[in-house]
Formats: C-alpha cells, sequence, structure tokens
C-alpha cells in the first residue's frame, strides 16, 4: 500500500486559480468515505506535505453535485469560510448555526451537531457563484448523532465527522483554511 498524498490535482488548482496553499489542507475523498489532513511546509517557491492524520467521513447520499437543491456534495477547491460552535460540548445541536439543545434532549440524530466549519468554493462557475456556491448552498463539516454510521454516504451534501475528530480539528484548522473534495 502506497502512503497517502496530497493530490497533485489539488496542487495544479491553487497554480490554476492562483491561491497561495495554507499550512494546513484538508482532502476529502468521497469514494472511499475518507478524509485527511496533511501540513504543508514551503521549500523556497515549492512546498512539501506531510500526512497528520486520516479520518473517517460520510458524504451525500445523494452523490456528487454542486448544484443548489440537489443535496449532492460539491467537488474541488473550498476553504473554511465562518467556524460556529466554540467551546459547546460535543452533541450540541445547532440549527441556523445557533445551539438548540443537545441530542440528549430528544432531538434528532440526523442534527447538526458539535462543530460548524462553513465551506466556501474558490473555483468561480464550478462551486463559487450562482447555483453552484458551496457557501450558498450551506455545505459544512460537521458532527452528526449517528456516529455509527460514519464511513457510508449519509448526509445532504456536508461531510460528516466524528465528535472525537471534529473537535480537534476545529481548534487546529482557522478560518482560511484549504480544503479539497475529490471523487476518489
Amino acid at each position: 500500500m502506497t502512503a497517502l498524498r496530497l493530490p497533485t490535482a489539488f496542487r495544479r488548482a491553487c497554480a490554476r486559480l492562483g491561491v497561495t496553499p495554507t499550512h494546513h489542507v484538508f482532502t476529502v475523498r468521497i469514494a472511499e468515505q475518507r478524509a485527511a489532513l496533511f501540513a504543508l511546509t514551503a521549500k523556497g517557491s515549492r512546498w512539501s506535505a506531510r500526512l497528520l492524520n486520516e479520518f473517517v467521513c460520510s458524504t451525500s447520499k445523494f452523490g456528487i453535485g454542486q448544484v443548489a437543491g440537489s443535496n449532492c456534495t460539491p467537488l474541488g477547491l473550498h476553504r473554511i469560510a465562518e467556524k460556529h460552535g466554540d467551546g459547546a460540548p460535543a452533541g450540541t445541536v445547532f440549527k441556523a448555526r445557533k445551539s438548540i439543545g443537545h441530542l440528549t434532549d430528544g432531538l434528532p440524530l440526523e442534527s447538526i451537531t458539535t462543530r460548524i466549519l462553513w465551506l466556501d468554493g474558490l473555483d468561480p462557475g464550478f462551486n463559487r457563484g450562482g447555483e453552484l456556491d458551496t457557501f450558498k448552498r450551506y455545505i459544512y463539516i460537521h458532527g452528526f448523532g449517528d456516529q455509527a454510521g460514519l464511513g457510508r454516504p449519509a448526509s445532504h451534501g456536508c461531510v460528516h465527522l466524528s465528535d472525537n475528530d471534529l473537535i480537534p480539528l476545529y481548534e487546529l484548522l482557522p478560518v482560511g483554511t484549504l480544503v479539497w473534495i475529490a471523487a476518489k
């Protein structure tokens, strides 16, 4: 088995869009229902990536897609635009990014829980602008009540992570961190 690497397509997208890579990059591989965190180090005009951790995730049960209303997970280069949930206990349920209670209050397992990393697409005409806009579609990386179901498609477009993975990521990754979502 080969070591997991930062995808070449990510590097190409950054170059094509004129986006400077961030210190950390979070990647999602939809076909595998896996995510990874890389640390980047600049070496002159080049940079190298080191895998820090890999995670089980869940993406959309409706597949891959960019269009508003599709409930699909969008592909491509994104950044963390906003963070919500500072200090909230694991299992806190959010509606419109505001705490409305806790899973122990009997709120549905399908709820958005624990933390929210709200994504913004960076590729105009692909995941930014019009009906393709990731941010306007409210695509998040967030917690989910049914953590036993992670590892298989289950969301309505977002990326689900376990509380144990999401909370430290939330603390580590600042707004602006790049996120790469790929089919494979």
